[in-house]
């Protein structure tokens, strides 16, 4: 095993197998993976900041096997940040009984290590935690729209306006992002916190509102057997225990593409020609960075 030994923010970390094929169909490889969480870390962090994070690992790559986990492993440094948060008693997850021991990101070292266990894909909650570790209510809206059998992009992209539409009527602005798998994010800031309960009640809310005016484009129904050309609405990312992947994070897919941030006329291009929009790699995103900064921030 080849390792070499590197300093991140004053922290020492060994880092292994920089040759080893993560993405066999592009031959990306794990020094690659870690160079684009470096250089996409500036805008990333933000986003896990003060959040437990969940991470997705392919330990031979994503031609190979994965696991989610989400308590902090066994080695962990002890620099890195972790969260004691109450559970229900996922069986097997928590080592603490009544609670999962979750890392934190905060800066670039903890990236760096987790993107070296072959984490390449970071979950988040859409609550966070104060720096004592208490944990703190909702304090963003999240809608994953994620197109059935037939449908693709395109639809999805009219959704995502006409959704905009829904949460704007509830004083309520949402960005977009491709969800770098086959769908849209979309993410509204609350005014105030809310328990996950009450705002997973809000995204359901906008669902059933926009399944019962669009009924052949929307589902509000996760059965699979429903969403035939149609896009499902899934309000349910907004509970406790859910997570969705962070805007920058790598997906696990065969190529590397990205949760990569939008713009609404974007969307809008989408919408009108399912061919103007398509998921994004790391390097068309690294780029788009540069050119336009952090989309997700505006």
């Amino acid at each position: 095993m080849s390792e070499v030994r590197v300093e991140v923010d004053g922290r020492t970390l060994t880092i292994s197998n920089l040759d080893k094929v993560l993405y066999p169909r592009t031959g990306t490889t794990k020094g690659e993976v870690l160079d684009y969480y470096a250089r996409i870390s500036p805008v990333l962090l933000p986003h896990l900041a003060g959040r437990a994070v969940t991470r997705i690992r392919w330990p031979h790559g994503v031609g190979d096997s994965s696991f989610f986990e989400k308590n902090a492993p066994r080695g962990t440094p002890s620099w890195v940040r972790t969260v004691e948060v109450p559970t229900s008693g996922s069986r097997g997850e928590s080592r603490h009984g009544d609670t999962l021991v979750f890392p934190v990101c905060d800066d670039l070292a903890t990236l760096t290590w987790m993107a070296n266990l072959a984490a390449l894909e970071l979950h988040v909650h859409q609550w966070s935690v104060t720096r004592a570790g208490r944990v703190r209510g909702a304090d963003r809206l999240v809608v994953d729209l994620d197109p059935g059998e037939g449908a693709g992009l395109g639809e999805c992209s009219t959704v995502a306006l006409l959704a905009r539409d829904a949460l704007a009527e509830r004083d309520l602005s949402c960005r977009p992002v491709l969800s770098g798998s086959k769908g849209l994010h979309l993410y509204a800031d609350l005014p105030r916190r809310l328990d996950p309960d009450d705002s997973t009640a809000l995204a359901k809310e906008v669902a059933e509102e926009l399944t019962a005016a669009h009924p052949k484009l929307v589902t509000a129904t996760m059965t699979k057997a429903r969403r035939t050309g149609k896009v499902f609405f899934d309000w349910s990312q907004n509970a406790g225990s859910k997570t969705t992947v962070s805007p920058y994070s790598l997906r696990g897919r065969e190529t590397p593409t990205v949760a990569a941030p939008l713009t609404w006329d974007e969307v809008a291009e989408g919408a009108d020609d399912p061919l103007a929009l398509e998921q994004l790699r790391f390097d068309e995103v690294l780029d788009r960075v540069a050119e336009q900064g952090d989309l997700f921030a505006v």
